[in-house]
Formats: C-alpha cells, sequence, structure tokens
C-alpha cells in the first residue's frame, strides 16, 4: 500500500558534498513532499562531520554528513545515489537489505554495476534513469516519436557537451536518446550508431545516427538532436543551467517511488510516458 500523501518521504541522500549532491539538499530544502533524513559521502571526504546544508549553502539543518551509508539508511524511506558508478553496487546492496527504495542517477555502469541495480529491484522498487530532468526526459518521449514519424529518411545526429570534469562519454542522456530513436524506427542501436568521426569516412549511411560528445568549461548539460533531409531539418534539444532540474526531478522520483512494488522503473514511468 502507498504511504499516505500527507507524510513527507524521508530521503537519504548519497554523495551529499558533491555537485549534485549539494543541489539535492538545497531542493529537499524547499521541495512539498520530502524531507531530509540523512546525507551520505564517502569515508575520506573533507565535509564529513559537516552539516549538510550548510555545505549546500542554505545554512544548517541539523543532519551532518556520514560516511555509514547504512546506519544513515535506516532513518529514511528512499535511497538517492548519484556517487561514482563503482559505489552503485554497496547502495543497491545496503537498500535492499534494508527494504528502502532506491533512486539511482549514476551513469557510465559497467555490466555488473546495472546487474546490481538488477538485482536489487527483485526485492524493491527501484528508479535508475540517466538523466532524471523532467524536461529531458519529455525529449526522450519526442525523440521517439519524431523518428517514428520521420523515419529512415532522415539522417540523425546528437551532440552533447558538458564539463570538464565529466568522466563518461559520451553521456548516458546522449545514449538514451539514441536508443528511444533507434526504437522509433525499428532499429537495432548498437548497429547503427557511430562515436564521432575521423578521417575518410566514406558517404553516411542510411540509418546511422551519429553520436558526438565536447567537454568544456563548466557546461552543465546541453543535448542537440538533428534530424535532417534534403532541404530541411528539424532539430530538438535540451539545455541544463543548473543542477537544480536534475535534482528536482530525482526528488519527484522518489516521492512516486515510495511504497511502490519492487521492480526496475525509470522516469517515463515515474512522468507516465
Amino acid at each position: 500500500m502507498r504511504n499516505s500523501s500527507s507524510a513527507p518521504v524521508r530521503v537519504v541522500i548519497v554523495g551529499a558534498a558533491g555537485r549534485m549532491g549539494q543541489a539535492l539538499v538545497r531542493c529537499a530544502g524547499h521541495m512539498t513532499g520530502v524531507q531530509l533524513a540523512a546525507a551520505v559521502d564517502r569515508p575520506d571526504c573533507p565535509a564529513i562531520g559537516r552539516d549538510a546544508g550548510v555545505v549546500a549553502g542554505i545554512g544548517e539543518t541539523s543532519i551532518a554528513i556520514t560516511a555509514d551509508l547504512q546506519g544513515a539508511a535506516a532513518a529514511g524511506d528512499v535511497i538517492i545515489d548519484f556517487t561514482a558508478h563503482t559505489a552503485v553496487p554497496d547502495s543497491s546492496r545496503i537498500a535492499a537489505a534494508l527494504k528502502k527504495g532506491l533512486v539511482a542517477g549514476t551513469t557510465g555502469l559497467t555490466g555488473i554495476e546495472k546487474a546490481a541495480l538488477v538485482r536489487a529491484a527483485q526485492d524493491i522498487p527501484v528508479v535508475w534513469a540517466p538523466n532524471m530532468s523532467v524536461g529531458m526526459n519529455l525529449l526522450f518521449a519526442m525523440v521517439e516519436r519524431a523518428a517514428g514519424v520521420l523515419g529512415l529518411d532522415y539522417d540523425v545526429e546528437i551532440v552533447e557537451v558538458h564539463h570538464k570534469h565529466k568522466k563518461d562519454a559520451p553521456s548516458g542522456s546522449a545514449l538514451r536518446l539514441g536508443e528511444k530513436i533507434a526504437k522509433g524506427r525499428g532499429q537495432d542501436f548498437q548497429k547503427v550508431a557511430v562515436y564521432g568521426r575521423e578521417g575518410i569516412t566514406g558517404e553516411r549511411p542510411v540509418g546511422q545516427i551519429g553520436i558526438h560528445a565536447v567537454r568544456a568549461g563548466d557546461v552543465v548539460g546541453d543535448h542537440a538532436v538533428s534530424f535532417a533531409i534534403d532541404g530541411e531539418r528539424i532539430e530538438l534539444g535540451h539545455r541544463a543551467s543548473s543542477r537544480d532540474c536534475f535534482a528536482m526531478g530525482a526528488l519527484r522520483a522518489a516521492i512516486w517511488l515510495n511504497g511502490r512494488k519492487p521492480g526496475l522503473y525509470d522516469m517515463q514511468d515515474v512522468l507516465g510516458l
């Protein structure tokens, strides 16, 4: 049975001292329906012991950042993890053991790390998405529909831009865009995707999906999709100017997830898309 909507969902933020973690702490402080229950980071993080709100720039919350995820998780309803991909198996295992819902926004997962989420979803509800932004998830639905209508006659190129500190490329969101486009056109994404081009590449094959990654400055995240044919070009895109859009989406996912049956969900499920 779902919990009463009158009771705020208590969230445990993993990676609370990081850029996304701070955004989650800030947004949880003013978003209706959620309450910050605990904040966690790695043992060698300089912010351990400090107030999570002070670290996030919103003032004291009386919640200190701890390295004890298992102990912190007991205080919450849903764990939100935006840490390094290597931490996902531990978060998944602890969430499943404590029967806590899990929202995972980490990208660049290995096969073993993805398997950990799938395994946890047998026991608990899990939302895993490469991008938690509501607007970006609307774009996922839009490109799938556009690809189905336009078909293979239109060339498709995806360009994503992120800050210089991002470790994986292309972004998980760019890959999801490619997957949605391939689905809309009835293609196998792995067989038609090409990642950048160099040298004498020859004429562009029909049905190819090009994906290009740019890393520069402090760009939060830009994604652009072009559908082009002789005489016409259609462009769909999304630009994030603040990490708050991802944080708000993740918190919205936590509210939706709390009390759900075990299973692996994504933001399309959260938004009814």
